[in-house]
């Protein structure tokens, strides 16, 4: 996805104006625009969700709502924004948007769909237990390979090679009648975080808003444990001199 939306910025004063009406001062209402360039990512979760609920169990900040059968999982508004949940969706139904709204002689917004890796999925072994399936097909439903089939009468059969091990099954069985075991691979590392030491002035915001623990002050020096660090956004936002930066790599695919 790449949208590019434009708007005369004169037009867009008028539009402010008329939806300002009913303010208090509005005879002395005259929206301004300053040049500026914002950058923003949102993470979205589109209704496709097979509610395997691998999102909810990876994002290392507790930021997304369990799926249910009847709803799809939700990005809640503690995200930082790094992306795990994105290469973690089996079906790639979790998508990383980076919007840009620029203000020049015109107002632009685009919107971009940002490339995302996918850590390798694999079912080592899935097993039904037929005493406690009462054949209500909700796994039929949400399985995203078509690896189960339920015949009329029937009860569930599973095709292993087929099953790609996600656990939408799992997830959806109100009887607990399925086990699954399965491999995870590792996250893929889509970007780098960047320190100047000689731009930090020790104020520790990093270290005291980091949601994993993965930065510290010490002896003057700002320390990255890169096993914990989770590529988010939050330490570079929060810096007030610009001496962290996350910078993206070009090897995402």
């Amino acid at each position: 996805m790449n949208i590019t939306l434009r708007k005369n910025k004169e037009a867009l004063k008028e539009d402010i104006t008329t939806k300002s009406m009913d303010l208090e001062n509005f005879e002395d209402f005259k929206p301004e625009f300053e040049k500026c360039i914002i950058e923003r990512e949102y993470i979205t979760i589109s209704p496709e969700c097979v509610r395997c609920n691998l999102c909810v169990a990876e994002c290392p900040v507790g930021a997304i709502a369990k799926a249910k059968a009847n709803k799809p999982a939700r990005i809640l508004d503690n995200c930082v924004k790094c992306g795990i949940c994105a290469q973690t969706c089996p079906i790639k139904c979790i998508h990383v948007i980076e919007s840009t709204s620029k203000v020049d002689d015109d107002v632009n917004y685009r919107l971009q769909e940002l490339k995302v890796p996918h850590r390798t999925l694999k079912m080592k072994s899935i097993q039904l237990d037929e005493a406690k399936c009462k054949s209500c097909g909700t796994c039929v439903k949400f399985c995203p390979t078509k690896a189960i089939t339920l015949e009329e009468n029937e009860k569930v059969t599973i095709d292993q090679e087929a099953c790609i091990g996600c656990g939408a099954c799992v997830n959806v069985c109100d009887e607990d009648a399925i086990k699954l075991v399965r491999d995870l691979g590792s996250v893929i590392k889509t970007k780098k975080l960047l320190v100047d030491q000689e731009s930090c002035v020790a104020c520790h915001e990093c270290e005291e808003n980091c949601p994993v623990h993965a930065i510290k002050k010490e002896d003057d020096e700002t320390i990255l444990s890169e096993g914990k660090c989770i590529l988010c956004e939050v330490c570079s936002n929060k810096c007030p001199v610009g001496a962290l930066k996350l910078e993206r790599l070009s090897n995402e695919s």
